[in-house]
């Protein structure tokens, strides 16, 4: 998605976006059970910034869908739903610091600094594994979630993916990269 006036999405842009979502939506009521595609069209008209996010994790191959509706705080929780972790965030490391700590062979980005740019936040172990129960997720790929910051502290970051039905959690050296593992993510409107 091209950039208008610092992350807003053109007119067309935005239609052809809001339509994809609104059809995968449509097909994909299981979910986000109860909830109308109408009120969430709503909420990302009001927040352009928002859609344009959602049109980066699109962009990237993440295929975002609601999974949740937050009453409380009265907002929509958008996850990438691709079968697999996104194609356009494989091959990173986890952080900034991972990043530079290779002294050789460096990805080009991180999973951290991609999320951030975006206007996202990675899954957590937890959204991760309330995600896997919605669909197979990672079957052939992992993806990084968030990092409790004592194991980053010491160099660690963890992944998850989904084999023989079940979800493992892992942990690798953060400055890891793999061409099978990237990044879910996460958007509240």
């Amino acid at each position: 998605m091209t950039e208008k006036n610092n992350k807003e999405l053109s007119q067309e842009q935005s239609e052809g976006l809001l339509e994809t979502l609104k059809v995968r939506f449509e097909k994909n009521m299981n979910r986000h059970e109860g909830l109308e595609w109408a009120k969430v069209q709503e909420k990302l008209n009001a927040n352009p910034q928002k859609l344009w996010s959602l049109g980066e994790m699109e962009r990237t191959g993440g295929e975002p869908d609601v999974v949740d509706y937050d009453i409380k705080n009265e907002t929509y929780v958008f996850h990438d739903c691709s079968s697999e972790s996104p194609k356009g965030r494989r091959s990173v490391c986890y952080d900034r610091e991972a990043l530079e700590s290779r002294k050789k062979h460096k990805p080009e980005n991180s999973a951290i600094d991609m999320a951030t740019a975006m206007g996202i936040e990675l899954l957590t172990e937890d959204q991760y594994r309330a995600l896997q129960e919605l669909g197979k997720f990672d079957t052939k790929t992992s993806s990084w979630v968030q990092t409790p910051p004592n194991i980053r502290e010491l160099g660690g970051a963890i992944f998850c993916d989904c084999r023989y039905n079940t979800v493992f959690t892992y942990h690798n050296g953060a400055e890891s990269y793999y061409a099978v593992r990237g990044f879910r993510g996460s958007l509240r409107v």
